[in-house]
């Protein structure tokens, strides 16, 4: 990217943009990909991350600033905002050019040198093509659907990042008339990458072929006695947003379910083309939808790089990965009774170094225990398949009181959830949409428990979702407690989520969208207030985002107090650090490593006394305004020093993985100076934290 494109935006502005800051993080994945000391497979596996990271942008980011210009008019009455798309669309085919450059001119070849061969057509010997032919024949040829475009066949409707072609003819038709377009669906049940058999590799490697290349190759056997002139894969980028006028409908879940259908047909946003297809081709595909010419890319490769995923799946070379990792257990002893454990002791789960079991035996043991009385939880994200979610059906078939908050629109997310709520209630399980306008967020479960003829609350309180994929590669935090005070302000968040009441004062807990914001704010205030007195003011906080204005104003003023603060901030940064008179106090970092840091935690020196929060919420207005998000504190000293020695001390040491935000919105990877040891906080925690071989110990 061009070294002025931040500058040309910000230069009189406090704030950095934030679309161009998203990007910038997807610049950091794909300096993964580039870098040489990771495994070659996992190279390969960030490349594809970034490619579906820039989808998820179009799909989302980009589909909302479209649409707020198309809201009250057309985007030539907003010239700010067609600025923004303009710089969006530089900054995005830049990208997108480098993705292909470094498929082709470095992970491709190093892949063939270790025996693994993407073939093309041009590249395929006589017996690979004999090969090839006839898995068109038995396998492609018949689930294809070629339309001839003409009045009775119009152009069809084209699924969101579908893979389909474009074909140019010459001659007449059947019928003897002159249709020069026809379009072709790729069957979506068909894999994109093909293994071609064992034999047919070289010196014993693994060779495939792409399902885009098998079509381009016999795209002509479709078209008996026509010419094919030209022809072009191509996919569209479709608005994913699922749109729902909450106060009008009567069932959100039944109207989420007619929406999910129509995703696949929203908006376009953008159209990718093969390098070489007819500059006629692609216009014409441009009018079909509708797009701009400065949003279509015409790349160097498949259109849909996402798909070479599947590669991974069929090589079993374990040098080219990452060594496996296993994490480690909470408790030395791993079988003993999580409510007599809980009572000693809150538990601090520190995950993907930590095992998610514990969690899931959390809610087993619960569903099982014949002194639980009820079980309530929220649910974000939970995959499709989910033992968790097992564990609440079968306590609700149990007869436990079972309440589940489910987020509906959690975005591609939403028919996971629909289908566990459909199950949940079919168990007997109350199930509620959470608050109409307003997502939750919030990742809290509440267990409740008859002893001594008194009710005992045991709560999970966590910084990421109960996914049991995700936390395997998602760093977050989890807290198992059953300290009154925060287990029962938990049940009154439970409370005011289905009774739709005004909670109660909560003295623990910072709930959005009431409180989350003002406290976060009246923290920093407070050590604004030290440092003026003259003592020590510190704050550390490690999120995904910063891009709420009112708190990075907060910031800005505690750093004119003197207050020393670092941001440890994943992805889109709107703060500028370092900036003389405004936030020279002020350091921001981003970690990029083989695991996705997602937890939360905000931390406050308060003249020693350490405040130490966890959180769901990352510090952007959707989260403090637009959610249902919870705050929670780290009340045991010993747990206040883990979360600092484990979520923050070693990410400002990393002198491997990390980058650091100049003030024009620019990252420079930190590195290690002159005799300094390179250390990367993700791998030391492995190494502290994790579980060698798998082995549990004595």
């Amino acid at each position: 990217m061009k070294p002025d494109l931040h500058a040309e935006v910000n230069k009189n502005s406090a704030f950095l943009d934030r679309e161009l800051s998203q990007l910038m993080f997807n610049r950091r994945v794909l300096a993964q990909a580039e870098d040489k000391s990771i495994p070659l497979l996992e190279r390969l596996r960030y490349l594809c991350i970034a490619s579906s990271n820039l989808d998820e942008f179009f799909e989302v980011r980009v589909a909302s600033l479209l649409a707020a210009g198309a809201a009250d008019g057309t985007l030539s009455t907003h010239p700010a905002l067609v600025a923004t798309l303009s710089r969006i669309s530089n900054e995005c085919h830049a990208l997108v050019s480098h993705q292909y450059e470094l498929l082709n001119t470095e992970i491709l070849p190093e892949m063939a040198a270790k025996g693994i061969h993407l073939v093309r057509h041009n590249e395929r010997n006589d017996a690979q093509r004999a090969w090839v032919k006839e898995y068109f024949d038995t396998e492609v040829r018949p689930l294809l659907t070629p339309i001839g475009l003409d009045p009775a066949h119009p152009f069809p409707q084209v699924v969101n990042k579908s893979l389909n072609f474009i074909v140019q003819l010459g001659g007449k038709d059947a019928f003897g008339r002159g249709t020069g377009i026809a379009i072709v669906k790729a069957p979506r049940v068909l894999p994109r990458v093909i293994r071609l058999p064992d034999h047919l590799s070289k010196n014993g490697g693994i060779s495939f072929c792409l399902l885009s290349s098998v079509i381009h190759a016999h795209i002509s056997d479709l078209f008996a006695g026509r010419e094919v002139i030209g022809y072009s894969q191509f996919r569209v980028t479709r608005d994913s947003d699922l749109w729902v006028d909450e106060d009008e409908v009567k069932n959100l879940r039944q109207a989420l379910k007619g929406e999910l259908v129509g995703r696949q047909f929203g908006a376009s946003v953008r159209l990718e083309v093969a390098k070489n297809c007819p500059p006629e081709l692609s216009q014409f595909l441009l009018d079909q939808f509708g797009l701009h010419q400065s949003r279509l890319y015409a790349v160097n490769g498949p259109v849909n790089l996402v798909r070479l995923n599947e590669i991974m799946d069929h090589v079993e070379n374990p040098e080219l990965r990452f060594p496996p990792f296993f994490p480690g257990f909470a408790q030395k002893q791993v079988n003993q009774d999580i409510f007599v454990a809980l009572r000693e002791n809150d538990i601090l789960l520190h995950h993907p170094y930590q095992s998610f079991q514990t969690v899931i035996d959390f809610i087993r043991s619960a569903a099982h225990d014949p002194s639980v009385v009820a079980i309530k939880q929220t649910i974000y994200r939970t995959g499709m398949n989910s033992d968790l979610m097992e564990s609440l059906i079968t306590a609700a078939k149990l007869g436990k009181e079972v309440t589940v908050i489910v987020e509906l629109k959690a975005r591609f997310d939403e028919e996971a959830n629909i289908n566990w709520a459909d199950k949940l209630e079919q168990a007997g399980a109350q199930v509620v949409y959470g608050v109409v306008g307003l997502k939750t967020h919030a990742k809290v479960a509440l267990v409740i428990r008859r002893e001594d003829k008194k009710l005992r609350y045991y709560a999970h309180l966590g910084t990421g979702n109960y996914h049991p994929t995700t936390t395997k590669f998602y760093t977050d935090f989890g807290l198992l407690t059953c300290h009154p005070g925060i287990a029962q302000e938990v049940n009154e968040v439970f409370i005011h989520l289905t009774s739709l009441t005004k909670p109660h004062h909560l003295t623990h807990l910072w709930l959005a969208p009431f409180a989350l914001q003002n406290e976060i704010i009246k923290a920093i205030r407070n050590e604004a207030r030290i440092a003026r007195a003259g003592r020590p003011g510190r704050i550390i906080v490690k999120i995904n985002a910063l891009v709420d204005e009112s708190v990075i104003r907060a910031l800005y003023a505690a750093s004119k107090d003197g207050v020393k603060i670092d941001l440890i901030v994943r992805g889109a940064c709107m703060l500028k650090p370092g900036v003389p008179g405004l936030s020279e106090n002020i350091k921001v970092r981003s970690v990029i490593g083989r695991f996705l840091e997602h937890s939360r935690i905000y931390y406050f020196r308060n003249d020693l006394e350490h405040d130490t929060y966890l959180a769901s919420a990352d510090w952007m207005s959707r989260n403090l305004f637009r959610r249902i998000e919870v705050a929670f504190p780290i009340l045991d000293k010993a747990l206040k020093r883990r979360v600092m020695a484990e979520g923050l001390s070693p990410y400002l040491k990393d002198n491997q993985n990390a980058w650091e935000l100049e003030p024009d919105g620019h990252y420079q990877r930190r590195k290690a100076r002159g005799k300094q040891a390179t250390f990367s906080a993700q791998q030391h925690l492995m190494e502290t934290l994790g579980t060698p071989n798998g082995h549990l110990g004595d």
